[in-house]
């Protein structure tokens, strides 16, 4: 009987094992908003990481959290590196890539409570009055994260502070000057 139940078990955990390796590794989560403001203002708010702390999402999850900026004030080079609690860990972002109310491209690496390194991006196009934003996080799950999408997605992890993170944007963004 133990034989039966120990065969059992050892075919349920490589059943397991097969169904977590199948999953895909890739990850992207993507939400866009359209802001009351132009292309140049948009981006100014997401270029500077000194700035951020106006509408990201993680900003007031832990007022305690230490955060320190290094390399350029804003742009390309510009890091911004956090420690804090539970909610919102530890991490680094790098901006990669900057090109003025275009694009801004983003290492996110962290390091609590999980190691791991995506690609983020911010890209502006005019669109009306205003500008849409759209936010976008893509990267790669070894089979621990794969094992853990099993039961919680990137998306559904992610994409409401995606969301969140846009409306508080929308939020402080200035609206465009009327044309005279």
């Amino acid at each position: 009987m133990l034989k039966k139940i120990l065969l059992v078990l050892a075919a349920l955990i490589v059943v397991f094992l097969v169904v977590v390796a199948l999953q895909p590794a890739e990850y992207k989560v993507v939400r866009s908003a359209t802001l009351p403001a132009a292309p140049t203002d948009a981006f100014a708010l997401v270029n500077d990481f000194h700035k951020w702390e106006g509408w990201s999402p993680w900003a007031k999850l832990d007022p305690s959290q230490k955060t320190t900026y290094t390399g350029s004030a804003a742009g390309t080079g510009a890091v911004c590196s956090w420690v804090g609690n539970d909610k919102v860990g530890e991490g680094r972002m790098t901006i990669l890539e900057s090109r003025p109310a275009e694009l801004v491209r983003i290492k996110l690496e962290f390091i609590k409570p999980f190691a791991s390194v995506s690609d983020t991006s911010f890209t502006f196009k005019p669109e009306g009055q205003g500008t849409a934003v759209t936010w976008t996080m893509a990267g790669r799950n070894g089979f621990i994260e794969k094992a853990f999408c099993l039961f919680m997605n990137m998306d559904k992890m992610v994409g409401g502070d995606f969301e969140r993170g846009l409306a508080n944007l929308k939020s402080v963004a200035k609206p465009k000057p009327a044309a005279s």
